[in-house]
């Protein structure tokens, strides 16, 4: 995205400025929010404009910025020109706040500095950047397209991130998410597998898995998947925290999972590879996948915010995305204040707008022969949910192909249905052979209609009732295994029923997280404030197994109102990221109990 905004600018300006030179300043995207790269067009005596693009990497929301500066010599230090950025920019959906003239981020507070890349000031006054650029890895040991043969290359749809390569004789799985729900009890598939789906994954000869996320990592999936063929190959990402983290507490005996270095070739077999790559917003969750088959690429961005820092191969033969939105806890789980039912519903929509234009101009811009969107066929399906599945509208499928048919014709779009299969190589050689994409059979069942909720809430509903909750230590226990602290944030928290009103037998108590005390009320220091409604299963299942806050917060398994409406990056990315990957030990606790 800032080759594109770069290039934008430099159309825009550079042709009309002839004598001018121009420099670059660009911030680290990993280190921040928001990624943004400033273009200054340097006079000898003077910097007459500065035009700032601002692109948030949490949402994509792209903001621009002008400011006219009043003279500073060409001789300044880059210091000193740094000095003219007084702005301070946000973002409209996380409401990121970055102080340009000081690069240190104010909102969220105490989270990110931006590191500035190296700037030499050349010899006619003006700055270039250096910057490193490496050969993009997917480059290397590069192969010719060979012909494919009908019926030689299938990739099948099976439900949300699920997809079944086949490539000759070898069958390969992404994501298999076949049953139960996701994030707890919040999220539940939309489609309906195949009724072979099962079959295909026990007899896949490789799986990758994208992320931890449990609409990607599915454990009662793996779990079915795990008494037939235990030694699978699967195939995750080095990621900081490991994708299988969970897997011992799971008790799920998967035996073959190896971890593979980003930006490497995997040889499968003489004609089929592949390489995993890195999000650059979420290093330590989210990774993408290149697939070559005889010289022909398959692109799975999956969730990934910022893949590869923005850097994908152009021209590949077919891409996959997701699309939908509403995966995220906020607006939807938020109240008091402006949060609303019907603000609510208008920040939705406009996302929604926002999210199809930036995926449509991403595909333009990368031009695959071949679009799919795919990993956003969720529901929020249980009756309790009824409210958050009736506001939290996602984008279709079909508006984003229709769009991307707008405004790129040459690129041919696939809107799947599960079962449905895409000859690739039939649909290269002839984009409008109707033959080139299966459709599954007319009575074939393509939404579900009923899901088994009961067994697996009652999973949830076992925490409830465990030992350790009988004694009000395990607060102080479990938070002081957390490892959350120094940071000056009071938060309460409420146990509640299916409704968010205060269970009976659910705690209500206070964190101090600048001691990590539990006081009575809240202290008298100026503090920033907030309040926690848990679903009481959905929360002590979450202590009792040590598991992550992605099930409460994305799963929309809470009600959360902050004082001031801040967010807080580091509290947030701890309980979702950084938790110890060994669980509380409840043993002991209920020795010393």
């Amino acid at each position: 995205m800032g080759n594109l905004l770069r290039d934008a600018v430099e159309e825009q300006f550079l042709t009309a400025l002839v004598g001018y030179s121009y420099r670059i300043r660009t911030y680290k995207p990993y280190k921040c929010p928001l990624s943004y790269e400033v273009i200054s067009i340097i006079k000898k005596e003077r910097i007459p404009i500065v035009k700032a693009y601002f692109l948030c990497c949490m949402c994509k929301s792209l903001l621009c910025y002008f400011e006219q500066t009043h003279g500073t010599s060409s001789k300044s230090k880059p210091s000193e020109a740094k000095q003219h950025f007084k702005l301070t920019v946000k973002c409209t959906k996380h409401n990121w706040k970055l102080n340009l003239s000081t690069m240190k981020y104010v909102n969220p507070p105490d989270s990110f500095l931006q590191d500035e890349l190296e700037i030499e000031i050349m010899d006619d006054g003006g700055l270039q950047l250096v910057e490193l650029s490496p050969v993009d890895p997917w480059l290397a040991d590069p192969r010719e397209p060979e012909e494919l043969q009908e019926g030689e290359v299938k990739v099948t749809y099976i439900t949300h991130a699920c997809m079944e390569l086949q490539f000759g004789e070898t069958r390969f799985m992404f994501d298999p998410w076949l049953k139960g729900p996701a994030f707890a009890r919040g999220w539940w598939l939309l489609h309906e597998p195949p009724a072979d789906a099962m079959d295909r994954l026990c007899s896949a000869d490789l799986i990758y898995i994208s992320h931890m996320h449990s609409d990607h990592l599915s454990y009662p999936t793996l779990k079915d998947l795990a008494k037939k063929r235990p030694d699978v190959p699967i195939y995750v990402g080095d990621t900081s925290r490991p994708v299988f983290w969970y897997l011992e507490q799971s008790q799920v005996p998967l035996t073959n999972i190896n971890v593979v270095p980003f930006g490497v070739w995997l040889n499968v077999n003489k004609h089929l590879r592949f390489m995993i790559l890195m999000d650059d917003v979420h290093p330590e969750v989210d990774t993408c996948l290149i697939v070559e088959y005889k010289g022909h690429m398959i692109l799975n961005t999956v969730d990934c915010t910022r893949p590869n820092g923005g850097k994908l191969p152009n021209n590949v033969d077919l891409m996959m995305s997701d699309f939908a939105g509403g995966a995220s806890g906020f607006p939807m789980t938020f109240f008091g204040g402006k949060y609303t039912d019907s603000w609510k519903e208008t920040f939705i929509k406009n996302e929604r707008v926002k999210l199809l234009n930036y995926k449509s101009a991403l595909v333009k811009s990368l031009e695959p022969k071949i679009y799919c969107p795919f990993a956003g066929y969720f529901v929020e399906a249980h009756p309790s949910d009824r409210s958050i599945r009736e506001t939290n509208i996602k984008n279709s499928a079909e508006n984003l192909n229709a769009r991307i048919n707008k405004v790129a014709a040459d690129i041919k779009t696939w809107t799947p249905k599960p079962g449905s299969v895409l000859d690739l190589g039939l649909a290269l050689r002839d984009p409008t052979n109707r033959a080139a994409i299966t459709d599954p059979p007319a009575n074939a069942q393509i939404y579900k209609d009923k899901w088994d909720f009961d067994l697996y809430l009652n999973e949830l509903n076992n925490a409830i009732g465990s030992e350790i909750f009988k004694h009000k230590s395990w607060i102080q226990f479990y938070y002081s295994w957390a490892g959350f602290k120094n940071y000056n944030l009071v938060m309460r928290v409420i146990e509640t029923k299916d409704d968010f009103e205060p269970h009976a037998g659910g705690y209500d108590y206070l964190v101090d997280f600048l001691d990590l005390s539990f006081p009575t009320a809240r202290p008298g220091r100026e503090h920033f404030y907030i309040e926690i409604k848990n679903r009481i299963s959905v929360m002590r299942s979450t202590v009792l197994h040590g598991r992550l806050w992605d099930d409460l917060y994305i799963g929309f398994q809470n009600q959360i109102s902050r004082d001031p409406d801040i967010y807080h990056h580091k509290f947030w990315n701890h309980f979702q990221t950084e938790l110890p990957v060994s669980a509380p030990g409840w043993d002991e606790f209920l020795q010393q109990a």
